[in-house]
């Protein structure tokens, strides 16, 4: 590696501020938004133990700004923030501080909606196992978890559930304006459901507008109690991130993306009425698609 690229970002910060006052000719106080937040930034990657622009990931870069939106930054300051690290990196890029400009594909228009927490496979794996099967509503709360992550479904939609909303391979949603759609459902999540139905149910009951999850006193479960067992298993499984039932639907549309699902298929899945709604998803594979570009095509590197 080339002695530029082993430069520690609070020297690179130093430079590039440098830069945007004798080259740019930008204004003082954009030139002092710009530092704050760029020092922010370099306060966080110390945190992680990064210690140079080199070694920033775009997956860096999204949590940083993940956890500014967390600290109710109003979405203008995240915007500026953004483009700051984007500025920050074109001129590292050119000054050979870095290999890879990794802000490159991060877009800044309406960034709160292209900010969603997103659990990597193994923090969902951890999540799905923390209910206690040894309990009634153990049984419950495992297929709560497991037809999120399933199904992409609101929490609003996963409460609105009757027990014959779900068949062998499909659930029915009531989705918003009452729009209805059909969603598919995987072994695993259609198991659970099973599980649950035959340790906590009344099987006797025929009544086809009985609720599919509900609470300890036979009522339909509502979307706080369902936020507030996500945010507590979520707790129990060590999982830092800013956890909530959508955080699992957005972690469906990504899995399946990342795994070469169709933006369209997921727009209909989701139930999304335009595919600009999907398209925020696509943030977290323009990446993996530029390396395998690089990685593949025999004039990529001409």
């Amino acid at each position: 590696m080339s002695n530029s690229y082993a430069i520690q970002f609070p020297e690179a910060l130093k430079d590039f501020i440098r830069y945007l006052a004798t080259e740019k000719g930008m204004a003082l106080n954009t030139q002092i938004a710009y530092q704050h937040d760029l020092e922010l930034f370099s306060a966080f990657l110390a945190s992680k133990g990064i210690v140079s622009p080199n070694e920033v990931k775009q997956e860096t870069i999204i949590e940083f700004l993940a956890r500014l939106k967390d600290q109710n930054y109003a979405a203008s300051s995240l915007s500026r923030t953004l483009i700051a690290i984007k500025v920050f990196f074109r001129f590292a890029k050119r000054e050979e501080m870095v290999e890879v400009n990794e802000a490159f594909y991060l877009e800044s228009p309406k960034l709160w909606q292209i900010l969603p927490e997103v659990l990597s496979s193994s923090e969902v794996e951890r999540l799905l196992a923390q209910p206690n099967s040894e309990t009634p509503f153990g049984y419950r709360d495992r297929a709560i978890l497991e037809v999120l992550y399933a199904t992409g479904l609101r929490v609003s939609e996963l409460c609105s559930l009757n027990i014959y909303d779900v068949d062998d391979e499909f659930v029915k949603v009531l989705g918003k304006g009452g729009k209805e759609r059909v969603v598919p459902i995987g072994q695993k999540a259609l198991a659970a459901i099973d599980q649950y139905l035959s340790h906590t149910r009344d099987q006797t009951d025929s009544e086809h507008e009985k609720a599919l999850f509900v609470t300890q006193r036979g009522k339909r479960i509502d979307r706080i109690e369902v936020w507030k067992m996500i945010k507590e298993y979520g707790k129990q499984a060590g999982i830092v991130k800013n956890i909530s039932p959508h955080t699992l639907r957005h972690s469906f549309a990504t899995h399946l993306l990342d795994n070469g699902a169709d933006l369209r298929v997921i727009q209909e899945m989701l139930g999304h009425a335009s595919i600009s709604s999907t398209d925020r998803y696509t943030h977290v594979s323009r990446q993996r698609l530029q390396e395998m570009f690089h990685a593949f095509h025999p004039r990529s590197q001409e």
